[in-house]
């Protein structure tokens, strides 16, 4: 009875010490988060912080294993003792990187580390309990890789864990025989555990959540991590001696803080408020333009296999592509014509398959061609071939492959020194050649000669009709916001609360049957602080009046590398298939681009030099068809990405800016 009351003594005391631990953990941060409520009022947006520092402290649930006896060279007493627990201090600094958003980082932490405990009680041949408690600790240096699955605020980490010994003294009762309660006890035994190891190097695995204490409109952010972590007892040997281990469950807060960068500024209510009200056009441009198809297909340096920027599909998605549905609207600016347009030239494999499978008696040779020689071009045609075998369910039999170290018409001048390896790139690809003339441009024959073109509509947006009200930083600044209109009849039109920078309403939903007129405007406000603010502006609003649609028609041709002549085959579609579409009384608008490869002021010669090749051609059908009616424009455009065609980026996008536009606007 009287061990047992002993032992629910010592569990209570070691129950008692965790407590205390958290209750100091937890009343710390407390009152560090409440010092901190002011902070969360300042006025910047911050980022997240990638640095951390602060302090950790945990409570150390340590669980002994083995055996001790001989205490040291000067005390042994006459039992043996075996397992044992207790709870030990752990307080460190705490240093961690991880950026923002990120999976991996790491945590070092460095200080006091207690593995302190009592050992359960023993009876001496006496009939005396015996107690024998231990006080170790150590200066302890834990490194960790620190690891977030979810990018988010729960983290996992482990690590090794090197630990020096600093305190080993250890105290012994011995109570007296309970059938003798006048006996006098024995004087308690003090010392040093003999025989302790002054190193360990053990290891630590964990995981923990991190709280953010306030917002990152502070630029210094402090966050709250609770974390847990076990030590099992590989390498925690404390002596040389015996068979004494000890596992440990680690539990405790992390208090850290961080400075974010400023991303943007944040005051209170002020905001930048204005009005885009529609404008009535009088014209919007619809523009057909047939668009070439290079029968080639590029490779990527290194790879056999048809690179990714290219579409590919499955057989489920066959039954519902057509080179029809590839030929989509796109807009009007430059940069949305090359990200379109290159869209529709990485389905040139797809439009391939399709126009095969409508036309069973066509027939292709595809050649693939590498700088590391024939058998590698044939592993680059193959892998085309299989794609539309497996995919299209093209017969085999109607298609044949070879491999070449360098293309036909190659992207290079004998001698050249400079950017050989764009031009390299450029002589990476597979060839589509073929006889069949369902696939090729119109009114041409021959292996060399490019896929029929396909046609693509770009249009100008019409007005849409809606009044943009902008509130620059209203996200940040307020927590609604309102719009009030009045107009010239003294009628009051009230729309909102809006939360976010922007709004659009329907013109029509405004005016109404109304005649052209003036409003006055008043945004209202409340800021994140409570109180109101307004800004106040005027608009002029007219009835949406349709444009008048203009139609012109876009052709491109496509020249070889340094090449400033036409070659046959589109010399024969400028006279056969270009000039008749020019309308009587029409303006042709010849725009010449090289790529970048080469001098700019070179290059700058040769897309006017390729301007007026196609005038050239172009005035003498026209001539000889008995017209003199047609007024020409010529630019010559270089290299300059600001108005290329297309970007530089791929082969594909190089081979297409060697070209010349040509606009023909009635």
């Amino acid at each position: 009875m009287n061990k047992i009351n002993t032992l629910a003594i010592n569990s209570q005391q070691m129950k008692f010490s965790a407590k205390n631990y958290f209750q100091i953990l937890v009343i710390s941060a407390l009152f560090l988060l409440s010092s901190l409520t002011l902070l969360q009022a300042q006025e910047n947006q911050y980022s997240k912080p990638s640095w951390f520092f602060g302090v950790a402290g945990a409570a150390n649930f340590n669980f002994y294993r083995g055996s001790t006896n001989m205490l040291n060279a000067g005390f042994t007493p006459p039992v043996t003792f075996h397992d044992g627990e207790g709870v030990g201090l752990f307080i460190a600094p705490n240093i961690e990187y991880h950026k923002p958003d990120s999976r991996w980082g790491f945590i070092f932490q460095a200080g006091f580390d207690s593995r302190r405990g009592k050992y359960d009680v023993v009876m001496e041949p006496c009939n005396c309990p015996a107690i024998l408690t231990s006080n170790l600790s150590y200066i302890t240096v834990e490194p960790s890789l620190r690891f977030a699955p979810f990018k988010a605020n729960f983290y996992m980490f482990a690590g090794p864990r090197l630990a020096f010994n600093y305190d080993k003294s250890f105290n012994y009762e011995q109570k007296t025989n309970p059938a003798y309660p006048l006996q006098v006890q024995n004087p308690d035994v003090n010392g040093d555990f003999s025989e302790i190891e002054n190193t360990i190097l053990s290891m630590q695995i964990g995981m923990g959540y991190d709280i953010p204490l306030n917002a990152t409109t502070s630029k210094t952010q402090f966050v709250l991590s609770p974390f847990i972590s076990y030590h099992p007892y590989f390498g925690q040997n404390p002596r040389s001696t015996e068979t004494w281990n000890v596992n440990t469950l680690r539990a405790g807060l992390v208090l850290k803080f961080g400075q974010g960068t400023l991303e943007k500024m944040i005051v209170d209510g002020v905001v930048q408020f204005s009005i885009n009200p529609p404008v009535n056009v009088k014209y919007v441009k619809n523009v057909r333009e047939v668009f070439p198809l290079r029968n080639y297909v590029f490779f990527n340096v290194g790879s056999t296999n048809i690179p990714d920027r290219y579409v590919q599909l499955n057989k489920s998605q066959v039954k519902d592509f057509s080179e029809e549905k590839v030929s989509f609207s796109t807009p009007a600016n430059m940069s949305g014509r090359s990200a379109r347009q290159m869209q529709v030239y990485y389905n040139i494999i797809n439009i391939l398959g399709d126009r095969m499978v409508k036309n069973p008696s066509s027939t292709i040779t595809l050649v693939g061609s590498s700088e590391l020689g024939e058998p590698e071009g044939i592993v680059m045609a193959q892998n085309v071939k299989d794609y539309l075998v497996t995919v299209f369910e093209i017969r085999e039999d109607r298609i044949t492959i070879e491999g070449r170290a360098k293309p036909a018409i190659p992207s290079e001048v004998n001698g050249g020194t400079r950017e050989l390896d764009l031009l390299s790139q450029g002589n990476r690809r597979v060839t589509i050649e073929s006889n069949s003339p369902e696939l090729l441009m119109e009114f041409q024959s021959g292996k060399d000669v490019p896929l029929k073109s396909i046609e693509i509509v770009s249009e100008d947006q019409n007005p849409n009709g809606d009044i943009v009200f902008n509130v620059s930083g209203a996200k940040e600044a307020l927590s609604t916001w309102t719009i009030e209109m009045k107009g010239e009849n003294g009628i009051v039109q009230t729309f909102g609360p809006f939360t976010g920078d922007q709004v659009s309403i329907p013109r029509n939903i405004i005016i109404g049957n109304q005649p052209e007129g003036d409003y006055s405007v008043t945004m209202n406000g409340t800021t994140m602080s409570g109180k109101n603010t307004k800004q106040e502006s005027t608009m002029h609003l007219a009835p949406f009046v349709a444009p008048e649609v203009q139609e012109s028609i876009r052709f491109s041709v496509i020249y070889e590398y340094n090449e400033s002549k036409s070659i046959a085959i589109y010399e024969k579609y400028l006279k056969e298939i270009v000039t008749p579409k020019i309308p009587l009384n029409a303006t042709v608008i010849l725009t010449g681009y090289t790529d970048i490869i080469g001098d700019d002021k070179y290059n700058k010669t040769l897309s006017l030099a390729r301007a007026n090749d196609v005038k050239d051609i172009l005035e003498k059908s026209l001539t000889d068809a008995g017209r003199n009616d047609v007024k020409f424009e010529v630019i010559g455009n270089g290299e300059d990405e600001n108005t290329a065609p297309f970007e530089n980026k791929y082969p594909e996008e190089r081979f297409y800016n060697r070209t010349v536009v040509i606009d023909i606007v009635k």
